[in-house]
């Protein structure tokens, strides 16, 4: 998983077409069959028929925005699990029924139980905790997920190596999985972890972080001091997305880019307005395979190919010189994880880079929008946030001491950003593939099966969630059982590899933010969201800053 992995795979509508699930409750799967005898697969209640008709209902209503709620309607309706036909650009291999379905396929022996339809496959979709912990105690040592075609077209096409994140995706016609890919994906997986999210890698690069947090707060200060009214009113998404992009690289390549800067170079504004754009086409392109867009829409294709093009250049730039400094000889002294893994080598050089370019490509506005938000309910829940700040001042005032065990010793500041994934996850499901035959909500599902936990669903339902509406981080410093309930970053071998890149960020950003300004919002109503690639809000709120001191 990433942080931004969560993308739906199910294009199903709410009609369904079998009888209405009972009302959702932990007793719900005690409704059907024998006790200690699980129902088929094809008991679980459907929602949608043709993965293609739900397609032209998903285009002709916009419905691709409305995923997360679609799907949040839909087990309201059907209960905690429901399956449905999807589609995902091209075919998936199997259906339900794949390699190693023979404990739950209720087909005859021999009985192929691919899906008729190419380009279509089915999807199960669960709420409650305690199926996520089951779906991921079945995912095996390699897990799988879905990928982003249109990614892994470019890579095939210019010949670059893909990184973990794109390694362990599930194949599809055009981009078959290779059987080699889940060694090579563990083995990279294990390397990069002793960098990006072991404490002692995460240690090394907090100092980067902090700064870029330190600058964006005289940033903001520079632009109230101009202010007569010593205030700032603000849309400022596009200042997260810049000191996102400026602090993930400054701790990838070791480099500033000066994005919080009043005037930043051309290559960074070209580099920028790369990862804007490759951004920006990722989501047209997520439901349609490559070779059908390069032919309906070839100009969406080129600029999707030469975002990405400029990415990997603004890379080999940053090697050179990361190289250049280790010939001349200089003193030894911390340059970011990409020099790191460079001096370790225990990495070929083209996944070095590979992996490199996916943190970047996930590492930009999945965090921004999960602060957008975090300030948000801030500025809405003002005894939330005085409570938040007394926590970072009596943090502060054990004296200086290492960043990690300053962040360690707020944890109602971890509860924060917590609340928000529980209630604006960046990605809306997180997926699986079982590698053996499981049991969720005593329904048999095979091994081989899309499977997806809701995580939007799951964080506002009162069946997981006491006030689920409520702003809380309280709630998660309690001593209520809250396992597999914060599942934003993934869970196990898969869990976000940027994990705690992210976190630290995040962290460090709203410390700084909130100990020296006081945040109000124009409107303290419900913000509305869509699904856009990540989840975002259909209208970004205005935010006001007003200096604490």
């Amino acid at each position: 998983d990433t942080l931004w992995a969560g993308g739906p795979a199910c294009l199903a509508t709410p009609e369904t077409h079998c009888p209405k699930a009972p009302a959702l409750g932990l007793s719900h799967r005690t409704r059907a069959g024998p006790p200690g005898r699980a129902l088929p697969y094809e008991a679980i209640p459907r929602s949608g028929r043709s993965a293609w008709l739900n397609l032209y209902r998903f285009w002709r209503s916009d419905g691709f925005q409305r995923f997360h709620l679609l799907m949040e309607r839909s087990f309201q309706r059907y209960g905690p699990i429901y399956r449905c036909a999807a589609l995902h650009g091209a075919a998936q291999g199997r259906g339900a029924g794949g390699e190693g379905a023979r404990g739950c396929s209720s087909l005859p022996a021999g009985q192929s139980s691919e899906l008729p339809t190419v380009g279509t496959y089915n999807s199960v979709n669960v709420l409650l905790p305690r199926d996520a912990a089951q779906l991921f105690q079945s995912e095996g040592i390699f897990p799988r997920r879905m990928g982003l075609e249109s990614w892994i077209a470019h890579r095939q096409l210019r010949n670059h190596k893909c990184g973990i994140f794109l390694l362990r995706a599930a194949g599809s016609l055009s981009c078959p999985p290779h059987p080699r890919n889940g060694e090579e994906w563990r083995s990279d997986r294990l390397v990069l972890n002793k960098e990006v999210i072991s404490p002692a890698g995460t240690r090394k690069f907090l100092p980067f972080l902090d700064a870029v947090a330190r600058d964006f707060v005289s940033l903001m200060q520079r632009r109230i001091s101009k202010n007569a009214r010593r205030s700032l009113t603000i849309d400022l998404y596009g200042d997260l997305f810049r000191f996102t992009l400026e602090a993930s690289s400054y701790a990838l390549y070791g480099e500033r880019l000066g994005l919080l800067e009043e005037s930043p170079d051309a290559e960074s504004q070209r580099f920028i307005g790369a990862v804007e754009t490759m951004l920006r086409t990722t989501l047209p392109l997520l439901f349609v395979p490559p070779g059908l867009v390069r032919w309906a829409n070839a100009r969406l294709w080129r600029e999707h190919m030469a975002a990405w093009d400029t990415i990997f250049s603004h890379a080999d730039r940053c090697i050179q010189h990361i190289y250049q400094e280790f010939c001349l000889g200089q003193q030894r002294k911390y340059s970011g994880i990409m020099a790191e893994l460079l001096l370790q080598a225990e990495l070929p050089l083209d996944s070095i880079k590979a992996n490199i370019i996916e943190f970047t490509a996930g590492g930009v506005d999945t965090t921004a929008m999960p602060l957008l938000f975090t300030l948000f309910e801030l500025a809405r829940n003002p005894g939330v946030q005085a409570a938040l700040r007394q926590e970072i001042a009596e943090a502060e005032a054990q004296g200086p001491r290492e960043l990690s065990k300053v962040l360690n010793s707020m944890p109602l500041l971890k509860g924060a950003l917590k609340e928000t994934l529980r209630l604006y996850p960046v990605g809306i499901t997180v997926q699986r593939y079982p590698t053996k035959d499981v049991v969720l909500q005593n329904y048999c599902v095979p091994a081989g099966t899309l499977c997806q936990v809701g995580l939007y669903a799951m964080g506002r339902s009162p069946q997981v969630f006491t006030n689920p509406e409520r702003y809380d981080p309280g709630r998660w410093l309690s001593q209520e059982d809250n396992s597999f309930k914060a599942l934003a970053f993934g869970f196990g071998a898969r869990q976000c590899i940027g994990r705690r890149l992210a976190e630290t960020e995040m962290m460090l950003f709203l410390m700084h933010v909130l100990r020296n300004f006081r945040i109000d919002t124009v409107s303290k109503a419900d913000i509305k969201t869509v699904f856009g690639f990540i989840l975002m809000p259909e209208k970004p709120p205005l935010l006001t800053f007003r200096p604490l001191y």
